[in-house]
């Protein structure tokens, strides 16, 4: 039994939501070699619409480099694997239902409705971000997901979009490959 968890799946303070945010965004600015914004005083939902502006903004300056497009993904896996591993440690999981309901709990934060079964299934119905992001930003920025969740797992896994909302499909859809079958 997961206590951490389980208090997190009731609720989550507003200030660690805000911490965790705030590492995100500061993480995101990282990888875009770009100054943060400042993020004082913003509400949940303006703090999400600043996020999504900004990660937009930056993106599109590199849609026409496939060079630069690559190392951007590549550091935003990186550094979204390590805030995984480390929520990983804090929440302690240890399964791949602890996985994937952690991950539930993390998406529902940053507005996404995100549902994963323990066999790898992810299905999201409603993101926040689709209604800023086109179908080329949504695939850089989801270098985010693929790290957060491979950290997330402990590195035992990779995540595969099928589908995207940003593409016009009904939902996105994904896989998320455990390595060993368990996280």
């Amino acid at each position: 039994m997961n206590i951490r968890l389980n208090l997190a799946k009731i609720y989550v303070p507003f200030w660690i939501q805000k911490k965790k945010l705030r590492e995100l965004f500061a993480l995101t600015a990282q990888a875009f070699q770009s100054e943060e914004p400042t993020l004082q005083g913003l509400s949940r939902k303006e703090f999400l619409e600043k996020y999504a502006f900004f990660t937009k903004e930056n993106a599109e300056k590199l849609l026409d480099s496939k060079e630069k497009t690559k190392i951007l993904q590549d550091q935003l896996y990186q550094k979204a694997f390590q805030m995984g591993c480390d929520l990983r440690k804090e929440l302690r999981i240890s399964s791949s239902e602890e996985f994937m309901a952690a991950a539930r709990i993390l998406y529902h934060l940053i507005g996404i409705d995100f549902h994963g079964k323990k066999t790898g299934q992810i299905t999201i119905h409603k993101c926040y971000f689709s209604q800023f992001y086109s179908e080329d930003i949504c695939k850089i920025i989801s270098s985010l997901d693929r790290g957060i969740l491979a950290g997330l797992s402990g590195g035992m896994g990779k995540l595969e979009f099928l589908d995207r909302l940003t593409s016009g499909a009904e939902c996105c859809r994904a896989v998320f490959h455990f390595g060993d079958g368990t996280v």
